[in-house]
């Protein structure tokens, strides 16, 4: 299984392939669009996350192998990218892993400085909510070990 770092260098390298914003304004877009659409009962008050322009819900589970599985969706085509990077970055991985995760990923791709302020507050209040639940799952798991 690929680290979070691995899986970052490889989005900053489909990325430094597009030179042009728009190009990957598109590349977003399509990220977002091969996302799976979230379960509808997953798409209540309690998992949309407060902060974001867009709604944006949010489900996180503890798989039995101790991973924490994120699914998620936007109903804006921009932020359903930047949910899929996130998921791809952060998903599937241990709690203290994502955690410990230093996302230089928005940075290197440029998705800081090319993000609208009410979107770029978005994404860290997502990113934000997934390391709420990491530290909740780090928590539970260290009260209760298997």
């Amino acid at each position: 299984m690929k680290t979070i770092d691995e899986i970052q260098d490889e989005i900053i390298e489909e990325f430094s392939d597009l030179e042009d914003w728009m190009d990957r304004y598109q590349l977003l877009i399509d990220l977002g669009s091969d996302q799976p659409p979230l379960d509808e009962r997953y798409k209540n008050e309690q998992n949309l996350i407060d902060g974001c322009q867009s709604r944006v819900w949010l489900q996180a589970d503890l798989t039995s192998e101790g991973l924490l599985h994120f699914q998620a969706e936007s109903d804006a085509l921009i932020v359903k990218g930047m949910v899929a990077l996130l998921l791809r970055v952060l998903s599937d991985h241990t709690p203290q892993e994502i955690l410990d995760a230093n996302l230089y990923f928005i940075e290197e791709i440029g998705l800081k400085e090319h993000l609208s302020p009410t979107r770029s507050n978005g994404l860290l209040a997502m990113l934000k909510q997934m390391k709420m639940y990491a530290l909740a799952f780090q928590s539970r798991l260290s009260e209760n070990p298997a």
